[in-house]
């Protein structure tokens, strides 16, 4: 399937927020030409093909900024991404610790068994023995399994994000059902 940047809306028309999902963070910058270092929450770079429009914000805003995407270069950890109207260094760094988003319709349906994080966030956690556990306020990237990062009263409960521990989830009725072992803390 080809991805190329979505034409039912211009350059420069805000986005909704809710049609935006989080599928990356600037993490630092290279060179001189303005590349940008990002860690992908995308399982395959392929979301970002060239010439796509992609978004970026500050992290828990709504404002949005459009980009286009002029050039993508896969690497083991991260990616060097160069951004339509970024050919500074100076201007990389004002970039730094911004949200990379997409169009929703921009992405795949998800497979079976897998969820974007964004649709995760703020979903009610019950456990099948322990009940209530609290909402998954952010999601922790790890080599194998994610870290689900569930609060309840200011206490943190870390749960992976394995077939073993979360039983079930539900974005209809925006829940997730674990299955924790006793003692589990």
């Amino acid at each position: 399937m080809s991805k190329t940047a979505s034409s039912d809306t211009g350059p420069d028309d805000p986005p909704n927020p809710d049609d935006l999902v989080v599928m990356g963070k600037i993490t630092g910058v290279h060179g001189l030409d303005g590349k940008v270092k990002v860690r992908s929450f995308a399982e395959s770079s392929d979301i970002y093909a060239l010439k796509s429009r992609v978004f970026l914000r500050a992290e828990n805003e709504n404002d949005a900024r459009p980009y286009v995407i002029e050039k993508c270069i896969d690497r083991k950890k991260d990616m060097l991404v160069l951004l339509s109207g970024v050919n500074t260094r100076e201007s990389a760094d004002d970039l730094v610790g911004k949200e990379l988003l997409l169009a929703r319709q921009q992405l795949p349906d998800p497979e079976e068994d897998v969820w974007y994080w964004e649709d995760l966030f703020g979903l009610k956690v019950v456990d099948k023995n322990r009940g209530d556990l609290g909402v998954i306020e952010t999601i922790i990237p790890t080599g194998a399994h994610d870290v689900l990062v569930i609060k309840n009263n200011g206490k943190e409960i870390l749960v992976p994000m394995h077939h073993k521990f979360v039983t079930e989830v539900d974005l209809e009725n925006k829940t997730v059902t674990t299955c924790l072992p006793q003692g589990y803390e």
